[in-house]
Parts: structure tokens; sequence; C-alpha cells
């Protein structure tokens, strides 16, 4: 029988990723890890950024790609399994079914992947729809009996897909990115209505640092469903924590009640 929990303490390892350089990153990632684990608060659910594996090493990430997600599920279903965690498993380059995918993996605090998800809209700015295939399913999953969803980076620009995560019963949503300067404000405010407009926790975690010619700000995030940050970081390598209460959200849902007023006879026919 699942256990229903509404608090959960949060980790968000806001890291700087080596293109095009997965050993490095991996080591950078076990040690961001251990310190996330290492105080005497343990979180009961850590994530890291997008594509933390390969950074955006797009011209040769077929070669980079981890098959079928093997060493990416081998190494943090081990260290979820060993402290008893969850783990949104930032993304990945993914190379399966003869195509690279931007996927997430998470875990349950046994290890078990729970749920994965592939980015379904690809950002043709930084050229991704020519070296990446989307994904065409949403990101579900359960943590200790709360329904939550997962997004990746550019997918927040696309409102209808978090509104379909939360009226699926999603409660909060996990969103890995790679968001570059010089669009902060658009970070922040895109971040911010998909918490307020669903009425759920938003928990996003960005890369730092510079790949090449385009600096990454950082800036993670925790927004209640008021829209309220909870924590922030940021432009440095850090591990930002945050504790969340998910009875909020019906509090929210119960005070204004968007779900039971909507007409989508009208706006969807």
């Amino acid at each position: 029988m699942t256990t229903t929990t509404s608090t959960l303490r949060l980790a968000l390892l806001q890291m700087h990723i080596e293109a095009g350089q997965p050993d490095i990153n991996f080591n950078k990632l076990a040690e961001l890890l251990e310190q996330a684990v290492g105080g005497a608060n343990k979180p009961d659910v850590i994530m890291f950024p997008e594509m933390w594996n390969t950074g955006y090493a797009l011209t040769e990430i077929r070669q980079l790609a981890d098959r079928e997600g093997e060493r990416t599920k081998a190494f943090l279903s081990e260290f979820s399994r060993k402290h008893s965690v969850f783990i949104i498993g930032g993304s990945i380059a993914e190379l399966k079914a003869g195509e690279v995918f931007n996927t997430i993996y998470a875990f349950d605090r046994e290890g078990n992947v729970i749920s994965d998800y592939s980015k379904i809209h690809l950002f043709r700015l930084m050229d991704e729809e020519k070296h990446l295939a989307a994904g065409d399913k949403p990101g579900r999953l359960e943590l200790d009996g709360q329904e939550a969803g997962m997004m990746i980076c550019y997918d927040i620009r696309f409102p209808e897909l978090a509104r379909k995560l939360a009226l699926g019963g999603a409660k909060l949503l996990f969103v890995p990115a790679e968001w570059p300067n010089p669009r902060l404000h658009h970070w922040r405010t895109l971040l911010t209505a998909r918490a307020i407009e669903n009425q759920m926790f938003v928990i996003a975690c960005n890369r730092m640092g510079k790949s090449g010619d385009t600096e990454f700000f950082g800036h993670s995030m925790v927004l209640d469903p008021w829209g309220e940050v909870i924590a922030e970081a940021n432009g440095e390598e850090t591990i930002l924590f945050a504790d969340i209460d998910l009875a909020l959200v019906d509090a929210v849902r119960s005070k204004i009640p968007v779900f039971e007023d909507r007409r989508p006879a009208v706006y969807e026919a």
C-alpha cells in the first residue's frame, strides 16, 4: 500500500556541465550527490539539470549519448537505493531505437525506475530538432502517494502541457533546464505563470556556467501554488534546498476553484 506524505524536502543540484565530457560530468554529479545527502537533514527528492551527461555537444551527440540510459540508470539506481531518496534524474542524452532523446529518468527510494519522460518540444534556436528526436507522451510519476509531472526546459513555454498534467492530478511539476542568458526574465515569468495558473508547486533546476559562447545563469527555483518563490539560487554552483507541504495545493485550489470554473467546450473546440 502506498503511503501518502504531504511534506517533502528538496535538493536541487545547480551545476556546471562540460559539453562533450560525460566522465567529467558523472564525477561532478557524484560529488554533488554526496554533498546533498551529507547533512543532518537529508532530502526526500534530489534533482539536477537538463542534459547533464553531455551538455549541448549536439554535433557529436550520437556518439556521446548514453545507450538505453544504461550507465545513468545503474549509477542513479544504486545511489537512490543506498540513501533511500527519490531522484528526478535531470535529463540525459540517451540513444534508443536508433534515435537520440532528451530523457528524464525518475527513481524511487528503492532504486526502481518509476517513470521516464522525453522532451516533447525541441528548441530550434539551438538546433535540437536537427539532432534529437521528440518524445510523444507527458511525464507523470508518483512520490509518496502524491501525483507529479515532468517537463524539460523549452516545454514551459507550452502551458497546455502543464495544464494537462495538472488536470491529471499533478500537485508538483519538475523542470530540469539549460536556460541561458539573456532570458532570465522569461525563466522567472514562465515558471511563475505555470505555478499560478495550475495552482501547483514548480521545482526548476537550471545549469550554470559557460559552454562555448553561451552563458547559463542558474537561478534554480522552487515556487509554491500561489506563485511565490520559496527558494532561488544565484548564478553559482550550489545545492538549493527547500521544504514544501503539498497540502497547500488543495488549500489553494479550494480557495480559487480554477479547475471547476473551466469551460473547455468553449475554448478547446
